[in-house]
């Protein structure tokens, strides 16, 4: 199983991006039955998690990033996108696709893609 992100890059404040999360090698009923997160983790610091849904569709969001960002999934495709919209400097980061099936006892994280927001 592979988690592949992509769509990271050099933004400047206010602009937006939208993160893929690309899921090969899982069988869709993996994929459907996971919990779907964006992590981002900043220079120095911790992990953080930034918004996850559930495989019934019930997103949440840290309060840093709640009314900006949103989080959607493919299951057809299985792919799990993030929406990331009024972009500021803090939120540079490379940002982690993780998934996790509690049916199936799985746990996936991709490599990261790289968030710059100048400005």
């Amino acid at each position: 199983v592979q988690l592949v992100e992509s769509g990271g890059g050099l933004v400047q404040a206010g602009g937006s991006l939208r993160l893929s999360c690309a899921a090969s090698g899982m069988i869709l009923s993996v994929f459907s039955s996971s919990t779907k997160a964006w992590y981002a983790q900043a220079p120095g610091k911790q992990r953080e998690l930034v918004a996850h849904i559930t495989n019934d569709g019930n997103a949440n969001y840290a309060d840093s990033v709640k009314g900006r960002f949103t989080i959607s999934r493919d299951n057809a495709r299985k792919r799990v996108f993030l929406q990331m919209n009024s972009l500021k400097p803090d939120d540079t980061a490379v940002y982690y696709c993780r998934l996790t099936s509690t049916s199936y006892g799985t746990d996936y994280w991709g490599q990261g893609t790289q968030v710059t927001v100048q400005g």
